[in-house]
């Protein structure tokens, strides 16, 4: 795996998405390289607790738009992409192992996503996250449509998908969105401590928690990720979204 490490220390697994020098950017190859890390740490029977986080200056920036391109050669690419996104919050919220997410820097459109796929979040103070999709003529995944008014309400969820504001490590915990805010040099060291304390529960009524609050879930987040995956693609065939990237991506964006 290139774009994802896996490392175990002791019952805590540490899956780090590993493209730093483009802030973790989302491409076909991170995806598949996650999948396999995330999956490999679920399966593992000496991992209790998954500690989930990036290298370098930001978790994760979202979508990779240099590659945006070679994405939408086909209908089969962007069904394939976007299958392959989807299947991220899968593998995060319906394994039985519980998730800490360590995230600073930026958390942006499909790593803001993550981010709310985990089960626990610590942040470094210096997160910063939002959601461009709209802004790009794409469309949200993870599941978002449906978790975050489920925690935020129709209206502020409403906000934060369409308007797309930058919201700060503060105003995320506010939120109820974080659990703990850090400074970035201890986020990991508090993520590991916090991992290994659901290290230390039992693994069998952990995992009956985690399946019994995400099987409340299930239902309706198929639903919605599934509905998205569609929608998505739909943006990804469009032609306003292409001109819209590119405007974007040679920095015509106004």
């Amino acid at each position: 795996m290139k774009y994802a490490t896996l490392n175990s220390v002791g019952p805590v697994s540490v899956v780090t998405l590993n493209r730093p020098e483009r802030l973790n950017a989302i491409g076909k190859e991170l995806l598949r390289d996650f999948h396999e890390a995330i999956v490999s740490a679920q399966a593992d029977p000496n991992t209790r607790a998954i500690v989930l986080t990036g290298a370098g200056r930001a978790f994760c920036a979202g979508d990779d738009l240099k590659e945006f391109d070679d994405q939408t050669t086909s209908s089969e690419s962007i069904a394939s992409m976007c299958d392959d996104i989807q299947q991220i919050t899968r593998d995060i919220m319906f394994g039985t192992k519980l998730v800490v997410g360590a995230v600073h820097g930026y958390a942006v459109g499909g790593g803001f996503e993550w981010m709310l796929n985990c089960d626990l979040v610590v942040a470094a103070d210096d997160l910063v996250c939002f959601f461009p999709e709209m802004q790009l003529g794409h469309f949200v995944t993870g599941g978002v449509t449906h978790l975050l008014p489920q925690t935020l309400g129709y209206q502020r969820a409403m906000e934060l998908m369409v308007l797309g504001d930058r919201v700060n490590a503060a105003k995320l915990q506010q939120l109820g969105l974080v659990n703990r805010v850090v400074p970035k040099d201890a986020m990991l060291e508090t993520a590991m401590t916090m991992a290994n304390a659901v290290a230390s529960r039992s693994a069998f009524s952990t995992g009956l928690l985690k399946k019994m609050l995400t099987s409340q879930l299930s239902p309706f987040l198929a639903s919605a990720l599934e509905l998205e995956r569609q929608a998505a693609m739909a943006c990804f065939g469009n032609a306003d979204t292409a001109e819209r990237i590119q405007n974007f991506t040679s920095k015509k964006w106004s």
